[in-house]
């Protein structure tokens, strides 16, 4: 996720008729983004009738609300074949869906131990908008206060079989929307039922169809730089 990112969201701002001042990025540029880190995630939310399209930063990880601590375990992602049988996920299929953006991601190929890196995106650099469910977690020493204190957003990416051309790098793709489903999937008011999993579902297989990868370097704990999304020549 780059300072290009920004700019692509702006793009897409601009399409919905509302002006590029009415959000403001809230995070820094980062190319390794890893579980339980900050996400920028697109959402939409509606109180008392009104609907308002939001820019956050989100926990890469989705907190069972009544969990005592921040502590999640492998909610990064979330099975969409599970979605409507896994409580967690179920009750954010209904009406908390959101997108998280990036210009592309990460998968490892081979056994653990010797794993390669692969950054895998579309060829022209398009924004990438991944199918995401997102929840509310209230620290303990705050819930039923009436305050808006110790909230904390936190979300995860909704992934599917991979496709053919992918799957020899990693048995799972995140579910990638284009653009023209985003607002639909984040649209609070519409059912989040089993038909729109499943039409998201066969949108990302023809999204991750016209995905590039290449092989890069290992990366480095902690590191974060534009060298790390550079193909091994």
């Amino acid at each position: 996720m780059d300072d290009t990112v920004n700019d692509l969201i702006t793009e897409f701002v601009e399409t919905t008729g509302r002006k590029p001042e009415d959000w403001k990025p809230g995070w820094q540029p980062s190319w390794n983004i890893a579980p339980t880190q900050d996400v920028p995630l697109f959402l939409e939310s509606e109180r008392d009738g009104d609907r308002k399209l939001r820019f956050e930063n989100a926990f890469w990880s989705i907190v069972p609300p009544g969990a005592s601590e921040m502590k999640p375990k492998f909610t990064f992602n979330a099975r969409a074949d599970k979605l409507l049988a896994n409580g967690l996920w179920r009750a954010s299929v209904k009406s908390r869906r959101g997108i998280i953006l990036a210009n592309g991601y990460y998968e490892w190929q081979g056994e653990k131990g010797h794993k390669i890196p692969h950054f895998i995106h579309y060829p022209d650099g398009q924004l990438m908008g991944f199918a995401a469910l997102y929840s509310w977690w209230r620290e303990p020493d705050h819930r039923g206060k009436d305050d808006h204190e110790g909230w904390h957003l936190t979300s995860t990416i909704v992934t599917s079989d991979a496709v053919q051309t992918l799957a020899d790098i990693h048995d799972r793709n995140p579910v990638i929307l284009p653009q023209e489903m985003w607002l639909h999937w984040i649209d609070p008011t519409v059912v989040g039922d089993q038909a729109l999993v499943d039409d998201a579902v066969a949108a990302g297989v023809a999204e991750a169809s016209t995905l590039e990868a290449y092989q890069v370097a290992k990366l480095p704990f902690g590191a974060d730089s534009p060298e790390l999304t550079k193909p091994i020549s």
